[in-house]
């Protein structure tokens, strides 16, 4: 029988702490520290969009709103599970990357996908009010290509990528900062 105890070593890139990021606002720091523990557990080699996602959905109400409710968000977190117990042994030899977003400096322990998607949601909340990157701005990072683990996990548990994004554009937030203007901000 095998341990499900982490395979990984602790010098590992997906088991060193990244400094907490003062552009992200508490639930996606907190989803990035829970990503980080899940990567480490299941012994992937880096912190993919897939954990973002798994971590976001535990952590942040307004990113559990963005979606169709109840059964939606069961079935997704079925086969996030069914991810960490197992369906991604497959992801664990390769690192994502669909080359299709910019080149991002990659920071320590992320895919490729993943920083890109953290370098996204802060120049997305840079721009509606130069506020930290809440949940939502990482959710929408993350489901911006069709090759992210996390849209793959999304399409098998039957979300509709295109509404979801839809969704989280119109979500009150972005309302709400649309009718006051959001200003600009550098992240």
């Amino acid at each position: 029988m095998q341990s499900r105890t982490s395979r990984q070593s602790p010098q590992s890139p997906a088991a060193h702490g990244m400094d907490d990021d003062p552009r992200l606002a508490a639930e996606p720091a907190a989803a990035l520290a829970a990503a980080r523990r899940r990567a480490v557990r299941d012994g992937d080699r880096q912190i993919d969009t897939a954990h973002l996602l798994h971590s976001l959905l535990e952590q942040d109400p307004q990113v559990r709103a963005a979606f169709d409710g109840g059964p939606q968000l069961a079935r997704l977190l079925a086969y996030l599970v069914q991810r960490s117990i197992g369906y991604g042994l497959r992801w664990q030899s390769g690192v994502e990357d669909s080359g299709t977003l910019p080149v991002v400096t990659v920071a320590e322990g992320l895919s490729p996908l993943a920083a890109a998607a953290l370098e996204h949601a802060c120049v997305r909340a840079a721009r509606r009010d130069g506020a930290p990157a809440r949940g939502v701005d990482l959710l929408a990072a993350i489901v911006t290509d069709p090759q992210a683990r996390a849209v793959e996990v999304l399409t098998r548990a039957a979300v509709d990528v295109h509404r979801l994004r839809a969704r989280i554009e119109d979500g009150p937030q972005e309302r709400e900062a649309r009718a006051g203007g959001g200003g600009e901000g550098a992240c």
